[in-house]
């Protein structure tokens, strides 16, 4: 099992950012270590995201993924700042394959057996479900990774804390993303005292979670 991965499933949670001040990057990897958690996706949706991701990967003390990764370009840029391993919303063969030439782990978003199917013919091991609440939850994903035995998941897309066991309890999930340890308010108020409370308790959750 790749490095990332294997860390991914140890702590069974990533934290999901949308930031818009890299000044933050540094006090937000601070706050989830503190609570407990040496993981963060930054999302590439700000102008922010590539000077995060490079300041959170010089840290050394953190594995640092980069999300919402939408073309070859983005690829290959995340993956010369440092990037870790590399979440796209949706499956995009290209992307997939590019990545896999070099040698970085990606998690491709999925939301149907279609989708599914098409990332194992690819050798993907790994999917993000998403959006995981809007198609059906934890209901839904048990039905849809059935009859796929041995297909690994981060579910993601409005998981909260109080959801967060129902779908680790899922023998396919390896882990899940959520915004909720990091979200948008916190980061903008900069309120990182919440954002260790909040991760600590998801890594209290995570660990007696079945699964």
């Amino acid at each position: 099992m790749d490095e990332a991965i294997a860390t991914i499933t140890e702590h069974r949670l990533v934290p999901i950012m949308v930031i818009d001040n890299a000044a933050d990057a540094m006090p937000v990897g601070d706050a989830v270590l503190a609570g407990g958690l040496p993981i963060l996706e930054v999302t590439c949706r700000t102008d922010a995201a590539m000077d995060t991701i490079k300041t959170l990967c010089d840290r050394g003390d953190l594995l640092v993924g980069a999300g919402t990764v939408l073309t070859i370009e983005q690829a290959r840029r995340v993956i010369d700042l440092g990037a870790q391993f590399i979440v796209t919303p949706g499956f995009d063969a290209a992307v997939v394959e590019f990545c896999q030439d070099k040698r970085m782990p990606i998690a491709p978003g999925v939301a149907t057996p279609t989708d599914i199917a098409a990332a194992l013919a690819m050798d993907v091991e790994v999917m993000k479900y998403f959006p995981a609440e809007a198609f059906g939850g934890v209901e839904a994903l048990k039905a849809i990774a059935a009859p796929f035995a041995g297909v690994q998941f981060i579910p993601t897309g409005g998981i909260r804390q109080d959801t967060l066991a129902g779908y680790l309890a899922l023998s396919g999930v390896i882990a899940c993303g959520g915004s909720w340890m990091v979200a948008h308010h916190l980061l903008r108020d900069q309120r990182f005292d919440e954002i260790t409370r909040l991760t600590a308790e998801a890594v209290a959750l995570a660990r007696s979670a079945k699964g």
